[in-house]
């Protein structure tokens, strides 16, 4: 009898945890304009080849979805699924890295996801909200998402994860990271600016005596909603101490030859 209290006691937590478990909040104020690509790469084991592109909802509602991919494996394997996994590809690639599903609120797997009540389903489980992948050797779906998110500080943030294809048995097929506009820039710094250039040379710190064109479409970003500078058409890098001794030194030169004239 004990015992039977004891486990009627944890199966009642065990429905009241999983009952408290939060639904994921629908996401607003992602950052507009901004898109995270994800492309899956040529590699041996596998003939999936694809594109997925997430952009901010044109109202900062949600992520807008693109997905296209080819070489599926024969339909036995399918349906397939796909998802957003909570951590980056390695530089290996091997997709075991990538961790489990974005699960923010710790849904977990069970239930299964109910496609109906999306917010209560896994943050990153994206084909157990839309659907998974029936068409084989190649499928494409378009969707907007409103659990996931554009913006850094978001917990349902995409751009620093992965995205990874699985057959019926869970088995993954490929995966890849998500990244800015599909490839970070070596030119873009933490305020989100591209470095401005003169004569083809970038200006990385105030060194030299210049008058700089920032041009006023300048918007990759990093985090946050971008802002212009007040005053967009230019900006007047401090001189160095170099800069000065070879302008004091011009003075100089002149003045000589005016003196031998």
């Amino acid at each position: 009898m004990r015992f039977s209290i004891y486990a009627i006691v944890a199966a009642a937590s065990a429905v009241s945890a999983q009952s408290s478990t939060a639904s994921a909040p629908e996401i607003t104020g992602n950052p507009i304009g901004v898109q995270y690509q994800a492309t899956l790469p040529d590699k041996a084991g596998t003939t999936v080849r694809g594109v997925v592109k997430a952009s901010s909802g044109g109202d900062g509602k949600g992520v807008a979805f693109q997905i296209e991919v080819s070489g599926l494996p024969d339909a036995s394997l399918g349906p397939f699924m796909y998802h957003i996994h909570e951590k980056p590809v390695p530089a290996d690639g091997n997709c075991t890295g990538a961790g489990a599903h974005l699960d923010p609120y710790k849904r977990g797997e069970t239930p299964v996801c109910d496609a109906t009540k999306p917010a209560t389903c896994q943050v990153g489980d994206l084909s157990g909200k839309h659907g998974n992948i029936t068409n084989s050797p190649a499928d494409s779906t378009t969707f907007v998402d409103f659990y996931t998110s554009t913006d850094p500080s978001s917990n349902a943030f995409l751009g620093n994860l992965s995205f990874v294809i699985h057959s019926n048995n869970k088995t993954r097929l490929t995966c890849a990271n998500f990244s800015l506009n599909g490839a970070e820039s070596s030119s873009t710094v933490s305020s989100g600016y591209a470095l401005p250039t003169v004569n083809g040379t970038h200006i990385a710190t105030g060194t030299a005596s210049a008058t700089i064109t920032v041009p006023a479409s300048a918007t990759t970003f990093h985090s946050g909603t971008p802002t212009q500078p007040s005053n967009p058409s230019t900006t007047s890098a401090p001189a160095s101490g170099a800069s000065k001794t070879v302008v004091a030194g011009a003075a100089v030169l002149a003045g000589a030859l005016a003196l031998v004239l």
